[in-house]
């Protein structure tokens, strides 16, 4: 008897990867199957294509058939009167209908390629770093690709095995008895952990994990308006993953020093000034600082402790916006504590002249001396 071309029966060539040649089979198994297709011309020729596949997708069986043997061992042919050989894996015919093997998922083999785990750093700035923004450059402890092994994690010249056990299909079945009948039931291969490949030879600079261990600088631009807790996330720029997976992302963590001027309340800052008493009854320039330089500020006369004097737009740039907070000035007014006779005279004598002297203790109730008055006023009672 001739021998029969499997490659021409799947329509592949004799150099066609496992992967190919099982889509070929899953394409011509979902047109010629008995159930979709009665023609009995139809069901010999699904016959030709489970066995041209049968041997085609077992390594062991293809390199016999290649090298003019019998992949068989003289059995007569792989199909037998349903169609499907002794050593036939039943959940291809599944696999072709429903992308899946029968009752177990099918999931196929895993990749050795996993994302790499996310990265967290504390970045601290100051007030100015934080309100205007800044580059820094930070070191980063990281796993990177190895270069030795490219991420295979097997070692130079050598490459991952076939795993025998489930001929790299990452999973192994098994039939058993229920009350239902047989059920077919697949699990991940024991022997290759479900990756369907075994790495014997392992790289010796990464250890097979197809990453190393180092410390690299990357240069980052903070914005302008981030504030204390503020987290940005840098994609791709966490640790390679395992077996030359994606790399996960960089989180760099904002933590704003206190400024010894400026206490920040979202994108506005508010300051406190100390002006003596007769600046606030006779107004006065005052000269401020401000995260854009020293800036002058005129101080009303009358103006009362505990009163805000506001600059708009000098406060902090807003985070992904236009604009600005603004800078909120906040009043103190100091009251003389202790007064030498000519002060006390001089006080004494405006008193007078503005009506408000009164008789020590001769107080009308709700009535203050002036001193106390002056005091409260400029507290802001």
């Amino acid at each position: 008897m001739a021998k029969s071309d499997y490659y021409g029966t799947l329509g592949v060539r004799r150099d066609a990867s496992a992967e190919e040649i099982k889509k070929a089979y899953r394409r011509l198994a979902r047109e010629l199957h008995p159930d979709v297709n009665p023609d009995p011309a139809t069901q010999e020729r699904f016959k030709e294509i489970t066995q041209a596949y049968e041997v085609l997708s077992d390594p062991g069986k293809r390199q016999m058939y290649d090298l003019g043997g019998d992949p068989f061992g003289g059995a007569g042919g792989g199909a037998g009167a349903g169609g499907f050989g002794a050593g036939f894996p039943f959940s291809d015919i599944m696999d072709a209908f429903f992308g899946t093997a029968a009752g177990g998922g099918g999931r196929g083999p895993r990749s050795r390629a996993r994302r790499g785990r996310n990265a967290t750093i504390r970045v601290e700035l100051d007030l100015r770093e934080s309100a205007f923004g800044t580059t820094r450059e930070l070191t980063v402890d990281t796993a990177v690709l190895c270069e030795v092994c490219t991420g295979s994690g097997a070692a130079a010249g050598t490459h991952p095995d076939t795993c025998d056990m489930c001929n790299g299909r990452g999973e192994v079945s098994q039939v058993t008895r229920s009350f239902l009948g047989q059920v077919m039931t697949s699990r991940p291969c024991p022997q290759c952990g479900g990756f369907g490949s075994i790495i014997r030879h392992p790289c010796q600079e990464c250890s097979g994990d197809g990453r190393v261990r180092t410390r690299r600088t990357i240069k980052v631009r903070i914005p302008a308006g981030v504030e204390d807790g503020t987290h940005i996330q840098l994609a791709g720029e966490g640790e390679i993953g395992p077996g030359g997976g994606p790399p996960g992302d960089l989180f760099l963590e904002i933590v704003e020093r206190p400024h010894e001027i400026f206490e920040r309340r979202g994108d506005d800052l508010h300051c406190t000034v100390q002006i003596p008493m007769t600046a606030a009854a006779l107004g006065t320039i005052l000269t401020v600082e401000t995260l854009d330089g020293a800036e002058e500020i005129d101080v009303r006369p009358g103006t009362q402790s505990g009163q805000t004097i506001s600059l708009y737009g000098r406060g902090v740039q807003r985070l992904n916006e236009t604009g600005r907070g603004d800078l909120l000035i906040h009043v103190n007014v100091e009251t003389p504590s202790r007064l030498d006779p000519a002060q006390e005279e001089l006080l004494k004598e405006l008193a007078r002249l503005r009506g408000e002297e009164r008789p020590p203790g001769k107080f009308a109730p709700g009535q203050q001396g002036f001193f106390s008055r002056l005091r409260d006023a400029f507290n802001g009672r």
